[in-house]
């Protein structure tokens, strides 16, 4: 046999083995995590260094662990850009960029002064300075996909943010590179020529999105099968395209996504690669740990503290007063900023090749990548139980929220027969119909960009649109409880739905309330309300469906 062909096999054999130990090693973590309550991803990245070079070194420059990995990255940016519409782009344009640029601008600033104070020379303080601005887009939109708010405001506008962050990035990686070069001209060719290339991919993608991927997708759709293969071909071949092009994986993978959103097909493609989307960002967790390099840590650890201090504290500050100069609430401000409390792995490339060039030394390097564990792995836990933080800082944070927040009219609220919480597809039905009848109906929503969606143009003139937060307390207080018969919350979470109740009964409310339930459990946790006498009525939208479903069917027979 031939010699190469052995010594081919025998590599590729040990691949396989190294590779079965590690996601042994992460089945093992994953569990014991699991069982302690603690967020999978932490665990993951401990995996990585377990099975990096900095310990057992059963992992160094594996390449089938850094190709799972990339897909993983793809299949998750794919699956965010199939969620997303032009009525969100349009609704959250504005503010994403204020809060990416802002947030940035800031934090590189008071972050380079601080290098300076900590003693770094002002190059290394400016590379040190800019690593700190980025967060990571793959674990914030893992963590919020799994806390199922990536849909919530506060999560369309911290994707935003990191989308804006995206764009940043790519543009300092092709400045950086470019200090290498001769000439003083290179750098405006390369921008020149990147933007160019940006506006080609863009004119290109709305083409594709107009003519052809709406037929395609129907000719695919016929067979499951075809239409999921057919998905992850496009979306894996636009993260190739978009990284050839000089641009990340993500965006094109993120655009792959966008690109079918519109078509009918988009919540079966999804669900059908949300377990692949799991199974390959685990590749992605281990070989971020298994990147982290230990061995430049040297005497770093006491910057490290104050610039992860920094990064913790002062990111979600700077979006705070951002946000709150812009009018939105200090919850959503509060739990956009918690968000982006890290650094990104873009942080650790982009200190990476400040060394290559030699503008950075290993202290350096070894300064940010410790910056990124810290932060990584706190943030982690901040997002997880970002909520219970509110709560606990809410009273001061008063600081960051204007008097008339954005999305407020008058503030003189006249009474209406139905108060009606959220805005969704069962709420907008609700509010069409009692609407209809000659209700008058207030809405309160907290997507301060919300806009009344009516068939019927004689009814929108009774229903009035306000913004307002369901999960305050505080909030009901403001609204003209006492004329209302009915107080009915729409929303699809339990604990909202408790606090609504709990709070417009505590703020006075004389009429009946009703909240909703969608799954037997959240019904299970409400009853307690009813037996309270808090909740009169709990809608179940799914189970009443099908009970008019039978029914309608029964008098066709």
């Amino acid at each position: 046999m031939n010699p190469t062909l052995v010594a081919t096999l025998a590599a590729a054999g040990d691949q396989f083995s190294s590779l079965a130990l590690v996601l042994a090693s992460a089945a093992i973590v994953a569990f014991l995590a699991h069982r302690a309550h603690q967020p999978l991803i932490v665990a993951f990245i401990a995996v990585g260094i377990l099975v990096g070079p900095s310990a057992l070194g059963w992992v160094n420059q594996s390449e089938p662990l850094e190709l799972f990995a990339e897909i993983g990255i793809a299949v998750l940016l794919f699956l965010v850009g199939l969620k997303l519409d032009l009525d969100l782009i349009r609704s959250t344009g504005r503010v994403a960029l204020l809060t990416g640029l802002g947030q940035i601008f800031f934090t590189a600033s008071i972050g380079f002064a601080l290098a300076l104070v900590l003693g770094m020379s002002r190059t290394v303080a400016m590379y040190v300075a800019i690593a700190l601005t980025f967060s990571s887009t793959i674990i914030i939109v893992k963590l919020l996909s799994d806390k199922r708010e990536l849909d919530k405001l506060y999560g369309r506008i911290a994707l935003g943010c990191l989308i804006v962050q995206d764009i940043v990035v790519v543009l300092v990686m092709i400045t950086v590179s470019s200090l290498s070069s001769e000439g003083g001209s290179n750098l405006g060719v390369q921008l020149l020529r990147m933007g160019a290339t940006a506006l080609g991919l863009l004119v290109g993608m709305w083409v594709l999105m107009r003519y052809v991927l709406p037929r395609v997708m129907e000719l695919v759709a016929s067979s499951q099968e075809l239409l999921i293969v057919s998905a992850m071909a496009w979306a894996v071949s636009m993260a190739a395209l978009s990284d050839w092009l000089g641009f990340s994986v993500e965006v094109g993978a993120f655009l792959a996504g966008f690109a079918i959103a519109s078509t009918p097909y988009r919540e079966s493609v999804a669900a059908s690669l949300s377990g692949l989307r799991d199974f390959l960002l685990l590749f992605f967790f281990i070989q971020l740990g298994a990147q982290l390099d230990f061995s430049a840590l040297g005497s770093q650890i006491p910057a490290a503290i104050v610039l992860s201090l920094f990064v913790i504290v002062g990111k979600p500050i700077i979006m705070l007063a951002i946000m709150g100069i812009m009018g939105y609430p200090r919850r959503v401000s509060f739990l956009s900023g918690v968000v982006v409390a890290q650094i990104s792995e873009f942080s650790l490339i982009l200190i990476a090749l400040a060394q290559q060039l030699g503008h950075v030394d290993n202290d350096a390097v070894g300064l940010v990548t410790l910056v990124g564990l810290i932060t990584i792995g706190i943030s982690t836990y901040m997002i997880n139980y970002s909520h219970r933080l509110f709560e606990l800082f809410k009273s001061r944070l008063g600081l960051f929220e204007r008097r008339q927040l954005i999305g407020e009219a008058d503030p003189v609220i006249e009474e209406a027969d139905f108060i009606v919480f959220g805005y969704g597809r069962f709420g907008r039905h609700l509010v069409e119909h009692l609407a209809c009848v000659g209700h008058s109906v207030m809405v309160v929503d907290w997507n301060p960009y919300a806009r009344l969606q009516l068939d019927d143009p004689s009814a929108s003139q009774r229903v009035r649109l306000v913004f307002g937060d369901a999960d305050d307390p505080e909030f009901p207080g403001t609204l003209p409880l006492n004329g209302a018969r009915w107080i009915v919350s729409t929303i699809n979470d339990a604990d909202t739905n408790r606090v609504v109740a709990e709070s417009v009964r505590r703020w006075g409310a004389t009429g009946k309330v009703a909240v909703t339930a969608l799954s037997i459990s959240d019904h299970v946790r409400l009853q307690a309300g009813v037996e309270r006498g808090v909740i009169d009525l709990i809608l179940q939208p799914f189970d009443d469906a099908a009970d008019d479903a039978i029914a309608a069917m029964a008098r066709e027979d």
